[in-house]
């Protein structure tokens, strides 16, 4: 009796290892396996010494050091009872920035994000953030924090809104542009709203590089942000886009007046230049005469006469009146 409720607890063990103990690991997914709740790692090694905490300080490395664990990559496994899998994927994915996790109807249905600019301003932010789980920090994403997703999204949007607050508009240097500093709308009415859909690509690569140590705070990178529209409250945007008229007009006539004060500072230019040609010219002959009368006073008084003589005579052909002064 004893001997077949053994046999039948061993065949059943075995009949739930096969059947249950078989898994696999598509191409775009990587797993970790627990042994009684413990992962699997690399000795004592932690992502605070790894390349992925590079962006972070001394204090954060210190906050944000986990495990590295041992992950399982594409195919087929087996495992037992006691052990327990855990599979993420790693394909790239694409949100919303006005996406939150833990609330669909939270930011108008996940489709604007509200923030305050400098000059207080409540604008509405439209774009597309892209990101996907770290292989190399597995352990934050599916042991560090209960939701990843929440706390990553959170990030964003704290750094996001904390840059929107600050943004000032890079002030060219003088001559930077054309020959003098360009007159825009955002540096006469310092309007933040102006500046911030101007500075787009900046603004994009500054939140591409602050979200650089996502992986290593929570397990997932954010590979890409891309802010499309900035939309101001709609009662002030009549008025701003009043003023930005106004200020493109401004602009626009600035622009025609350097462009004639440059032609003509080119025509001044030219004529300096072709009367400096003349009167290179005109002392060129001068030097030439000087060097001819030389040569004729060093050949004789007589030679001379007959050159005051021959161009007297010269002289007398042009004129059409000649008035001589009679002997008395």
């Amino acid at each position: 009796m004893f001997f077949s409720i053994l046999l039948g607890i061993s065949i059943w063990f075995v009949l739930r290892c096969l059947f249950t103990g078989l898994y696999t690991v598509d191409q775009n997914e990587r797993a970790v396996v627990t042994t009684f709740g413990r992962a699997p790692r690399f000795g004592n090694k932690t992502t605070a010494n790894d390349p992925i905490s590079a962006g972070l300080n001394d204090e954060e490395k210190a906050r944000y050091s986990y495990p590295i664990v041992i992950v399982t990559n594409p195919g087929l496994y087996f495992k037992f009872p006691w052990q327990r899998v855990y599979k993420v994927s790693i394909a790239t994915q694409t949100a919303d920035i006005a996406f939150d996790p833990d609330n669909a109807r939270a930011n108008h249905g996940g489709t604007v994000l509200e923030a305050v600019t400098k000059d207080q301003l409540n604008t509405g932010l439209k774009g597309k953030i892209r990101y996907k789980v770290d292989e190399k920090n597995l352990y934050a994403y599916l042991f560090g924090v209960r939701r990843p997703s929440s706390h990553v999204m959170g990030y964003f949007v704290s750094v996001l809104r904390e840059r929107i607050s600050n943004f000032e508009a890079p002030v060219p240097k003088l001559g930077e542009e054309g020959h003098g500093v360009p007159i825009s709308s955002s540096h006469i009415s310092g309007i933040s709203i102006n500046d911030l859909r101007k500075n787009l690509s900046n603004l994009n690569a500054h939140m591409e590089k602050e979200c650089r140590v996502s992986g290593a705070r929570y397990g997932i990178n954010l590979e890409a942000a891309l802010i499309t529209e900035i939309d101001p409250p709609r009662d002030v945007e009549s008025a701003l886009a009043a003023i930005n008229t106004a200020h493109n007009q401004v602009s626009s006539e600035i622009s025609l007046s350097q462009a004639g004060a440059d032609q003509k500072i080119v025509q001044s230019k030219k004529a300096v230049e072709i009367e400096t040609l003349k009167a290179q010219a005109e002392v060129q002959l001068i030097k030439q005469l000087a060097e001819q009368l030389s040569l004729l006073k060093a050949s004789g008084t007589e030679a001379m006469h007959l050159y005051l003589r021959n161009y007297k005579l010269q002289l007398f052909t042009q004129a059409k009146r000649v008035i001589v002064e009679a002997d008395k």
